[in-house]
């Protein structure tokens, strides 16, 4: 597990170091930003595992992770894990959940998309904060609850 978590916690800092990023206080990040983070840190542990999992046409692997990434998948998740999450992750999840957002939710009631938006904002705080093990564990406990299987 440390080697995968090497490997992810790498990426970040590869990217903050070819580009020259400075490290920047977390706190100071807009809950909508870590939001936008988040949503594609999420897109890409699901592909990732939709790939691996079956080498297949690209149309349906998009299928499949659609089923997964989708705001009402993502609300069913969060649900699953919010009395997992510490105090901490669950402050990150109301200000994420609770941001007023201009975007509208196209397949979904706005109470899915607006804990969607709090899940892909407490992912994108885990990423940027180096935590992508605890990432990892919260969606394999979310899906595992939800008996979603991938």
């Amino acid at each position: 597990m440390e080697e995968r978590l090497g490997l992810s916690n790498g990426l970040l800092q590869a990217i903050k170091e070819a580009f020259e990023i400075k490290e920047q206080d977390i706190r100071t990040y807009s809950p909508l930003a870590l939001a936008y983070i988040g949503d594609d840190v999420y897109d890409l542990v699901i592909r990732t595992v939709v790939v691996e999992r079956a080498n297949q046409a690209a149309a349906k692997l998009h299928r499949t992770a659609v089923q997964y990434v989708k705001a009402q998948a993502q609300a069913k998740i969060v649900d699953a894990i919010l009395e997992d999450l510490t105090e901490e992750e669950a402050d990150v999840y109301k200000r994420g959940r609770n941001a007023n957002s201009h975007t509208v939710a196209k397949n979904a009631t706005r109470a899915d998309y607006r804990k969607a938006t709090g899940f892909e904002a407490l992912v994108g705080y885990l990423y940027l904060t180096k935590r992508m093990d605890r990432v990892l564990e919260l969606i394999s406990i979310g899906l595992e609850k939800t008996e979603m299987k991938l």
